[in-house]
């Protein structure tokens, strides 16, 4: 369980880092255009966007609220792997240890 939340944390990190970064230096409009432009950059997105559902999908069932899940797919759609990794993180931290509490939430 501590290297599951060592992991998560430094996808935390990382993610921060990394959209700090590009949020400073880059120029989101212009690069995110050329991206689209391409080929790969669509396929890039596409990926990038179903593994985003995906992880929704877990997020929806292990929740007990509606609006908390909600509010976390929204996050997972606008800011990506960063909301995966605090996900993450903070249901590791919270499940005591227990596995099944972690993947199942409130359904464990």
């Amino acid at each position: 369980m501590k290297t599951a939340q060592v992991v998560a944390l430094v996808g935390l990190l990382a993610m921060t880092g990394i959209i700090a970064y590009a949020f400073i230096v880059g120029d989101f409009n212009r690069e995110g255009a050329q991206l689209l432009a391409m080929p790969w950059g669509q396929v890039s997105m596409v990926d990038l966007y179903v593994g985003f559902i995906l992880f929704s999908g877990w997020i929806i069932y292990r929740e007990k609220s509606l609006g908390r899940s909600i509010i976390w797919v929204v996050l997972m759609m606008v800011l990506g792997n960063w909301t995966a990794s605090l996900y993450a993180l903070l249901a590791l931290l919270t499940c005591g240890g227990d596995w099944r509490r972690f993947w199942l939430g409130r359904n464990a």
